[in-house]
């Protein structure tokens, strides 16, 4: 950490270039001999990565930001308030594979104390200044490993966070077993230091695996943003025997939809088939990933086109239903396709057909954008088709 940037000139060229590119100002020739123009380039490029993600931080004079790595790794603000929202109000958290600090910063709004671990030693100075200039008085950092430092540890904690690495010698890994730390190894031990774990997973996870290495899952949450699935949580709570609650989370710029089930109610449900009506439904991501096929339907009173098209219709508008919405504009059987539409330019989706998106495009010359979608599946009586829809807007 180059304390030389906190100076107030080095401040003041920071803020006057905060939207410059940082390539641009890392070729110039640095106005300051102990702050070369790499670290200048470095802070401007971390604060326009942090207006992206946690904004209220770009905000606030003199923070420090790392390298974009431990940027691109870090929660969101969306996704910060919403773990922070799971954590019971005066607890204690040790947050093991602390990073940034975003996801400390957050628990530290309804924690009581939070301890932050991180063994990279500068990024644990960058953080220890950043949660000073940002105010905080109840985290503790805490350089060094963090398995080692719950070991030596004679604290008991509420709760156990951790987000271990999906990469492993510059190779990303797949399997829970695979990841760094090993949560499964080591379930023995943060039992024995705290009663609950809360573990950020990557949204590439089988579900349904790390459910089998997992011990006293109470809860998994499946964190969508922008229909893009951001993080999945699992939270474990010492003793627990009940059925694993998932929450599928769909974080929206004012508020969040949350749609709760367990895997038994979705096993017993079944799907009503049936054909096209006038609204077609297309789930939010955080839907799919959960698993939450069957139940969705039945929830919200809908009929599946197809038990492996995963879109829903009605006669009605169901105004509530987390996904987008769309007002069914026509149904183009495949095999009168070329003759039965004129569209043009239209946003492609395939949903249970043989034909990639590219591929259509050119065998129908589709110009992609516009305000029409065109959703290529197969119907409830195995029929291949295109449905012409355009979205409804968002209440």
């Amino acid at each position: 950490m180059n304390k030389a940037i906190l100076l107030q000139p080095v401040q003041d060229f920071l803020h006057q270039y905060r939207d410059a590119s940082p390539s641009d100002i890392a070729l110039r020739k640095s106005p300051f001999s102990d702050v070369p123009s790499s670290a200048l380039a470095q802070q401007i490029d971390g604060r326009q990565r942090a207006a992206r993600k946690i904004a209220p931080w770009t905000l606030v004079a003199g923070i420090y930001y790392p390298e974009k790595l431990s940027l691109e790794q870090c929660s969101s603000e969306e996704t910060g308030h919403f773990k922070a929202s799971l954590i019971r109000r005066g607890t204690k958290l040790i947050d093991l594979t602390g990073g940034f600090g975003v996801d400390s910063f957050y628990f530290a709004s309804t924690a009581a104390e939070v301890s932050y671990c991180e063994r990279n030693n500068d990024l644990a100075e960058i953080v220890a200044h950043n949660f000073q200039t940002l105010g905080l008085e109840n985290i503790g950092c805490h350089p060094g490993d963090g398995l080692s430092l719950l070991k030596a540890s004679n604290e008991h904690f509420d709760y156990i966070y951790i987000d271990p690495s999906r990469r492993v010698q510059q190779q990303k890994v797949f399997r829970l077993q695979d990841c760094e730390p090993n949560i499964v190894e080591h379930q023995t031990l943060f039992f024995s230091k705290a009663r609950c774990i809360l573990s950020k997973l990557a949204p590439l996870l089988d579900i349904s695996l790390a459910l089998q290495t997992l011990q006293y899952v109470k809860a998994v949450y499946v964190l969508s943003v922008q229909n893009d699935c951001k993080e999945l949580l699992f939270l474990q709570e010492q003793g627990y025997e009940g059925d694993v609650q998932v929450h599928a989370v769909r974080i929206l710029p004012q508020r969040r939809q949350i749609f709760s089930f367990n895997y038994a109610e979705e096993q017993a449900a079944e799907s009503s088939l049936g054909p096209l009506g006038a609204y077609l439904y297309d789930p939010d991501v955080a839907l799919t990933k959960a698993g939450a096929f069957k139940s969705l339907g039945n929830r919200f009173g809908l009929t599946k086109l197809h038990p492996h098209t995963h879109l829903y219709t009605s006669a009605r508008l169901q105004a509530d239903f987390p996904g987008r919405r769309f007002q069914v504009m026509a149904v183009h059987p495949l095999r009168s396709l070329k003759k039965g539409i004129c569209i043009r330019k239209a946003n492609v989706i395939t949903k249970n057909f043989p034909l990639r998106v590219e591929d259509i495009r050119k065998k129908f010359k589709i110009a992609d954008g516009g305000e029409d979608f065109l959703f290529f599946c197969t119907l409830h009586n195995g029929e291949h088709a295109a449905i012409h829809a355009q979205r409804l807007p968002e209440e």
